[in-house]
């Protein structure tokens, strides 16, 4: 009896270690350890992309009209005096709104061609309108849909800039590109 009871406490210790062994805390998984034994029913995970630009499609056109124009996404052309041939720089700036544009399919847009104050009514209505249509004619090559796009003449009825001089008649010989629908 007496070696039964010797015994005792050396079993009653090893089973509690045996216990405490059996409750220690696992190791964390690792992306080793999931991809070198991956369960068929489990996909991973997607992967996240960062947070959308803040000019994000949403964005944009959850504007009101008046602030989309305001912001100014769509640029003027400038024209020559007297010339309703695209310069470079419109080409430039009509290239990039086309890209703004394409990126907005639902986007409708109105070029108005304007004029500076020199010449009669008549023919500067005439002048804009072959401005406008320049532009938008230039917009289509680029592949936007020339149904999205309407023109419009102001001539020199609706000058940018009041003072008789130069620059202040560039300003005025433009097409100006205005939001009408999103």
């Amino acid at each position: 009896m007496r070696t039964a009871v010797r015994r005792s406490p050396f079993v009653v210790l090893l089973g509690g270690l045996v216990v405490l062994a059996s409750c220690s805390k696992k190791p964390p998984t690792t992306a080793a350890h999931v991809q070198a034994s991956p369960s068929p029913s489990v996909s991973p995970a997607p992967v996240r992309s960062a947070p959308a630009p803040v000019a994000a499609r949403e964005d944009v056109l959850s504007e009101d009209l008046a602030t989309l124009n305001r912001h100014g996404y769509l640029k003027d052309v400038y024209f020559d005096f007297d010339n309703s041939t695209l310069r470079d720089d419109a080409r430039t700036s009509l290239a990039t709104d086309a890209k703004w544009l394409e990126r907005y399919p639902s986007v409708r847009i109105v070029i108005e061609g304007h004029c500076d104050d020199r010449g009669t009514e008549a023919y500067n209505l005439s002048l804009g309108d072959r401005r406008a249509n320049a532009a938008r004619e230039y917009l289509s090559s680029l592949g936007v849909n020339a149904t999205r796009v309407q023109v419009v003449s102001y001539g020199k009825e609706r000058p940018f800039c009041d003072q008789d001089s130069d620059s202040c008649w560039q300003e005025n010989r433009r097409g100006h590109l205005v939001v009408t629908a999103k």
